[in-house]
């Protein structure tokens, strides 16, 4: 299993950045795909998650509802994280994660820093 992130940078408060994950050797019908995120000398937190393509529930940490959506092309097998409304507090290195069977997977992390 690879996850493959992109879509971190720089971005103003108020502004949004769209984050994408590909998975390898991984679908949604094997688990799940979440993303977490870890700011300085905090512990790393869950943000956003999406079950299997045949359930498509989707889950959302309180900070993030509202701001955050979650989404997936499962053709492309491509999990993406649209963050709107960013905050400066959303700063952190996010993760894309995936579990099947109780095993977790991890993609490389990304910065997004939200300036004030």
């Amino acid at each position: 299993v690879q996850l493959q992130a992109s879509g971190g940078g720089l971005v103003q408060a108020g502004g949004s950045l769209r984050r994408s994950c590909a998975a390898s050797g991984f679908t949604l019908d094997d688990g799940a795909i979440a993303w977490f995120r870890q700011a300085p000398g905090k512990e790393r937190e869950g943000v956003s998650c999406i079950y299997s393509s045949a359930n498509g529930g989707t889950n959302y940490a309180d900070s993030v509802k509202g701001r955050f959506t979650i989404s997936s092309d499962c053709a492309k097998n491509i999990v993406y994280l649209q963050m709107n409304s960013l905050k400066p507090e959303d700063t952190a290195v996010y993760y894309c994660n995936a579990v099947r069977a109780g095993v977790d997977y991890w993609g490389q992390g990304t910065l997004v820093t939200v300036s004030s």
